[in-house]
Order: C-alpha cells, then sequence, then structure tokens
C-alpha cells in the first residue's frame, strides 16, 4: 500500500511539473498576446464611439459620462417639438437645482433656451437625475445640437464646460430669401387713347420666395420661365398674364462677369420669334427679373437670333 501511494504522488508531481512546464514553452512561443474582444462600437452622447478594450472587454469611456449622462433623446435621434430631455448630471453639474440648456441648428443659431430640473437633491457629488422640455420653431436645417452648460455662477471660463449633442429635427424648412418675378400687366402699358404700347410700364412685380442657394439668379430665371403656374387667382383677377411657359424653352446656362449677365437658352421650337410688341415684353420680363439683383448691370442673351421679331 505504501509503494502505492508513492507512486500516486509521483504521477501526480508529474502531470503538475509537465502543465507547467507546457505553459512555460506556450508563453514563450506564443508570448503575451492581448486578449482579443468581439468587435463593436458605442455611441456616447457627443456622437462619437469608443470601442471594447482590456482584459474584460469592457467600452472604454464615452467623453464626460462621469459628469453628465443623457438618457433620451439619444445622439443623431430625430427629434421633434416639442423636445423632452431626460438624464442624470453629477450634482456639482447643477446650481440652484438648475443648469442652462439650448438647442442650436447646424449653423450655431439659438432656437431656444431653457434649463434642466434636478428631480432629487443636487447637493451631492452622485449622479442627481433631470428632465427639461424644450419648444423650438421650425429650424431652417435638418441636423442640430443639444448643448448641455454646467452651471457656472461665477462666470470664470475654468469653471464652465458642456456636453453638445448632435440631433437631427423631424421637421425644418431650408432657409428662403424673397425674390420678385416681372409679369404683363396690359391695362398699365397703354397710352393716352388707350393702345398698348409694348413698354416698360407694363412690367410688374410679384414676389415668391426661393430657396437660399448659390445660384440665384438661375433659380430666379428658371421660377419666370414657369410663367402662369406661378401665378395666384388674385393676381390673374387684376389682369397680371404672361406668355410663359414656352414649349422647349428653357435656361440652358449663366454667367456674370463685371456686371454683364450672360443667359443662355434653349430654343427647340422657336418659340421666341415672332411679333416685335410680343417678343419685346418676353424680353423685357427676363430682363427685369435678373435686374432686381444688385449686381447685375446688363443682360445679354445667347443665341443672338433669340427674341427678334
Amino acid at each position: 500500500m505504501k509503494k502505492f501511494f508513492i507512486t500516486l504522488i509521483i504521477l501526480v508531481g508529474l502531470v503538475v511539473s509537465w502543465w507547467g512546464l507546457s505553459r512555460l514553452v506556450l508563453k514563450f512561443i506564443v508570448g503575451d498576446k492581448p486578449v482579443a474582444c468581439t468587435e463593436g462600437a458605442k455611441l456616447c452622447s457627443d456622437g462619437t464611439y469608443v470601442s471594447r478594450v482590456g482584459p474584460k472587454c469592457e467600452f472604454e469611456a464615452c467623453p464626460k459620462e462621469d459628469l453628465i449622462q443623457v438618457e433620451s433623446p439619444r445622439a443623431n435621434d430625430l427629434v421633434s417639438n416639442p423636445l423632452i430631455v431626460k438624464g442624470k448630471a453629477r450634482g456639482f453639474w447643477f446650481f440652484e437645482s438648475v443648469f442652462p440648456m439650448k438647442l442650436l441648428d447646424e449653423n450655431g443659431k439659438i432656437l431656444a433656451q431653457t434649463h434642466a430640473l434636478a428631480l432629487d437633491d443636487w447637493t451631492t457629488k452622485e449622479f442627481v437625475p433631470f428632465e427639461a422640455r424644450i419648444d423650438f420653431p421650425v429650424p431652417v436645417t435638418q441636423r442640430g445640437f443639444l448643448v448641455l452648460e454646467k452651471s457656472n455662477p461665477s462666470g470664470l471660463p475654468e469653471y464652465a464646460d458642456e456636453l453638445r449633442m448632435p440631433i437631427f429635427f423631424s421637421q425644418f424648412s431650408p432657409q428662403t430669401r424673397n425674390v420678385k418675378l416681372y409679369y404683363y400687366q396690359p391695362e398699365k402699358d397703354k397710352d393716352a387713347n388707350g393702345s398698348v404700347k409694348c413698354s416698360q410700364d407694363g412690367i410688374v412685380p410679384v414676389e415668391r420666395e426661393i430657396s437660399v442657394s448659390k445660384t440665384p439668379i438661375q433659380e430666379t430665371v428658371k421660377l419666370l420661365l414657369k410663367g402662369k403656374e406661378n401665378l395666384t387667382q388674385e393676381e390673374i383677377n387684376r389682369g397680371i398674364t404672361t406668355e410663359y411657359p414656352l414649349d422647349g424653352f428653357s435656361l440652358k446656362s449663366a454667367s456674370l462677369r463685371n456686371g454683364i449677365l450672360t443667359l443662355e437658352f434653349n430654343d427647340s421650337q422657336n418659340k421666341t420669334v415672332g411679333g416685335a410688341c410680343r417678343v419685346r415684353i418676353l424680353w423685357l420680363q427676363i430682363e427685369a427679373t435678373a435686374k432686381q439683383f444688385p449686381e447685375v448691370r446688363e443682360v445679354r442673351f445667347l443665341p443672338e437670333w433669340i427674341f427678334q421679331p
């Protein structure tokens, strides 16, 4: 029996020695390799992402996560009016139970400002839940930012802090500008005998809105060429009219140099030629519409035969 136990102890010792030696050999051959974490990313409140790291494959900390955490909305969420904001922040993020909050459009314009209210005792270093409601007008950009500012009654920059969260608006209206489209009102273009003069006197403006763009002159002329489609019933009742739109007629290009605007058109069906009075009115409508822009001193048309009697 004694011999049996001695043999058993020797075998156990050999197994342990073999396991330890194999680990040393494996470490020598393979080396210390980092733990391979599964792929994945966590979206932070500021719109950035963090990945898993370390031996436990935990997500890295998000920026300012230890100071303030927003539960709703989340970064890049589609939001509507009113916007309800919920989350939690350290007690020192508040002052007198509140901290400032504002909503910006993508251009940095302030849409609304309010204060988030602590829902518990804020005189602590621990996290305190908060809530806020923001009522805001329809923005001109689809993207915007929710800014949660640390209360800073001192006004000193070294005590200022903020969390800026990107969001998207469910409703937005692109920025617009007012322009004038010039039409023709025959009753204003008559001489003492009641005859039509075919003159500038009959060219009258109607005001419209267009989206702000890098080519407002082109966009305005193109809108004019839609003609009667743009006229309201009230304007038609006042006798305002036009021959536009013309079949096969469209603006091809526009260039402005030294105050001279050159407009090139397509007129596949030769709709711009005809009687002298008719083509003069068509010409004057475009010229007056283009010259409302202060940078335009003169208007030239291409091809040169266009708007000829």
